[in-house]
């Protein structure tokens, strides 16, 4: 598995692991210790495994934390996701920048977000199943949501939206979440 950094977003990085095929299916590592340590990362400071499953159109996002922010390892086990996410740290020097990427069960790449930035992904397949590896046990009051059509941000999902959480579809925009967290 090798560690790849992600230009965009500062501290982001996507592990490429290497999948073994055959005529069963395939074999894969979708976590290493040594190469998350390899990045300066603690791999020991993951506390929670989640996963969602999404049908093709749905969008999920974007998402942050307040507080300390959430870091979290995503990865599509199954089908394909649209996936984006935007650096929101004042002090990075990729503040506002969006970066995106194509995850799917063929690569089965791992991306990390780091704590601070906004997270969502849109499900290109019929099913597509997301799981993440979580920095932070789950807190609801400390859940941000910011609009995902937002024009300020100009993510440019691949498909019209076919369902999203009622949380998602009433989200403010980007200058009303700064403008709430003082930023």
């Amino acid at each position: 598995m090798k560690a790849i950094d992600v230009p965009e977003v500062a501290g982001a990085y996507l592990f490429e692991p290497t999948p073994h095929a055959d005529e069963r299916g395939f074999f894969c590592r979708t976590f290493d210790a040594e190469a998350v340590r390899s990045v300066g990362l603690d791999p020991d400071a993951f506390v929670q495994d989640s996963v969602s499953r999404s049908v093709r159109g749905v969008l999920r996002g974007l998402h942050l934390r307040s507080g300390a922010g959430e870091a979290k390892l995503v990865r599509c086990s199954y089908g394909r996701v649209f996936d984006a996410v935007v650096d929101l740290r004042p002090d990075s020097p990729t503040y506002r920048n969006l970066a995106c990427f194509e995850l799917s069960d063929e690569t089965q790449v791992t991306l990390y977000v780091p704590a601070g930035c906004a997270h969502g992904f849109q499900a290109l397949t019929d099913t597509a199943d997301v799981s993440y590896r979580i920095d932070r046990p789950h807190d609801p009051s400390e859940d941000v949501t910011i609009a995902f059509d937002d024009p300020e941000l100009a993510v440019p999902w691949p498909l019209p939206v076919t369902s999203t959480s009622r949380r998602d579809r009433e989200a403010p925009g980007l200058a009303e979440v700064l403008r709430q967290r003082g930023k």
